[in-house]
């Protein structure tokens, strides 16, 4: 069923018990407007879920989070996630809901179109296994990389520069693969928009942070990326 915000305009009374149809609707956006994000403007995988959102024209708070000076390693941060990582989202009721994917899967269940997971099981499964290979086989090397190259976190851990160089080579190598899937594949997972594509820009962004950049060998990509670019939402 498609999610529309519309204004409850019925006056007449519930029928055996149940609200009408736009009183409903209200109630739900109701609800995301007491949503809050905590997100962090720098990462990469906050801005997945911004973007998942700017897409299905959703709007919910953000509370910004400093990584660097620790605001996620607070007492108060880590009753909601004692993962201590971001993005997590805090419900009306307080429910949090932790890990990117699983924020994205619990509003586009709570609003199915733009359908950014698939709409039938073929496309749901053909969507999940590239939103898997680009997270597993790009974006975690690219933020491997990051955290053993870049001495960021060097306060609260131990870098491993040789492993973090691997974790480059091995992003280098789904880029070869990605650069040849590309070459018949108007986006990555389908002819249509999808997560798989959120987290493979997300990611790619990102990786200039340590110099992971296309070239002449990836034409397809740079394609699919000016694509990606030229969406609205890519400025989440």
């Amino acid at each position: 069923m498609v999610h529309y915000f519309l204004k409850c305009k019925s006056n007449q009374l519930p029928l055996f018990g149940l609200l009408p149809i736009d009183c409903m609707l209200t109630n739900q956006k109701d609800k995301i407007n007491l949503m809050k994000l905590y997100d962090t403007k720098q990462a990469p995988n906050p801005r997945r879920v911004r973007i998942f959102l700017a897409e299905k024209a959703i709007e919910v708070e953000s509370i910004q989070m400093d990584l660097q000076a620790g605001d996620n390693l607070s007492k108060d941060y880590l009753s909601k996630n004692p993962f201590s990582k971001v993005p997590i989202l805090e419900l009306d009721d307080g429910t949090i809901i932790s890990e990117t994917v699983a924020i994205c899967r619990y509003f586009e269940e709570l609003q199915p179109q733009p359908a950014l997971m698939g709409s039938d099981p073929l496309q749901k499964a053909h969507i999940e296994m590239w939103q898997r290979r680009a997270e597993f086989h790009f974006m975690f090397p690219v933020g491997m990389g990051f955290q053993h190259t870049s001495g960021f976190f060097k306060d609260r851990m131990t870098p491993r520069v040789d492993f973090g160089e691997d974790c480059i080579k091995s992003a280098y190598h789904f880029l070869k693969l990605a650069e040849t899937h590309l070459a018949s594949s108007a986006y990555l997972a389908s002819d249509s928009f999808s997560i798989a594509d959120i987290t493979f820009f997300c990611a790619l962004e990102f990786g200039k942070v340590i110099n992971i950049r296309l070239s002449e060998k990836h034409p397809n990509i740079e394609r699919w990326y000016q694509q990606m670019k030229q969406r609205p939402s890519s400025q989440a």
